[in-house]
């Protein structure tokens, strides 16, 4: 594909393979299109991993940081469950809204959680609004463990955050689908791997080897979950689609 930018026409022109297109340039949809490139070059130039959270790198796109804490604040559940900790950005983004809500905790999973990481999360101001729990994410024990950490009648959101491979996400799906609470969320995020693959650290096997297909295949067994974009609390624009990373991610309980 071929994008020309004229700012003196206010026109973008798109070239691929179907022909060519030319768009307003101050328009929704060329906003759309040049988001999605600045994604991807974002995402080739790791620029997610230049931000943190109350002192913890976050890894994750503004935009989506800010779309989770919409939702979040909305459902005020009594649990967040997260697989994949890292530096722990994540688990204190959760954790300084349950503070601010007055309700809440954090369970984080992780399959090696190392020892700087976990010293920094444990001395964290937050702390006492975060349980770690180290093992596979998708082993019985695991998933055990951290059904003994969720208190009877929770209400509960999951966030998908570890290995992003078709198979590891689908056996996430599958393993943690059960405690997601009506009206609530199973988020699968990363997504963004599929849009990916061709850029230069990208690999091209992640065209299917992405959340988004262990979201397509899980969707078709569980009719309990729809795929759900949860809408803005606010928009006074004429944009409707989020700038993201986490395309198909989001599935609600019914």
């Amino acid at each position: 594909m071929k994008m020309l930018v004229d700012t003196d026409a206010r026109q973008l022109t798109v070239e691929n393979g179907r022909g060519n297109r030319t768009l307003p340039l101050y328009s929704r949809e060329a906003f759309e299109v040049l988001s999605q490139q600045w994604v991807n070059v974002g995402w080739d130039q790791k620029y997610p991993y230049t931000f943190s959270w109350f002192g913890r790198p976050i890894i994750q796109l503004p935009e989506d940081i800010i779309r989770i804490q919409e939702v979040l604040y909305r459902l005020k559940p009594d649990v967040v469950i997260e697989t994949g900790v890292a530096h722990g950005g994540s688990l204190v983004l959760y954790a300084s809204l349950c503070k601010a809500m007055g309700k809440g905790k954090v369970i984080g999973i992780d399959v090696e959680i190392r020892k700087h990481n976990r010293a920094a999360i444990e001395a964290h101001e937050l702390a006492p609004w975060i349980e770690l729990v180290e093992g596979d994410s998708v082993s019985r024990e695991t998933v055990a463990q951290v059904a003994r950490l969720v208190p009877p009648g929770a209400s509960v959101i999951v966030i998908l955050d570890s290995c992003h491979s078709y198979e590891h996400v689908l056996a996430e799906l599958n393993g943690y689908c059960g405690f997601v609470t009506p009206g609530s969320y199973l988020v699968a995020t990363d997504g963004v791997m599929e849009w990916v693959a061709e850029c230069p650290r990208g690999k091209p096997s992640w065209k299917t080897d992405n959340p988004c297909s262990a979201v397509k295949a899980f969707v078709g067994g569980h009719p309990e979950f729809v795929l759900e974009t949860p809408s803005w609390p606010f928009n006074e624009s004429n944009l409707k689609a989020n700038v993201t990373h986490w395309p198909l991610a989001w599935l609600q309980r019914r």
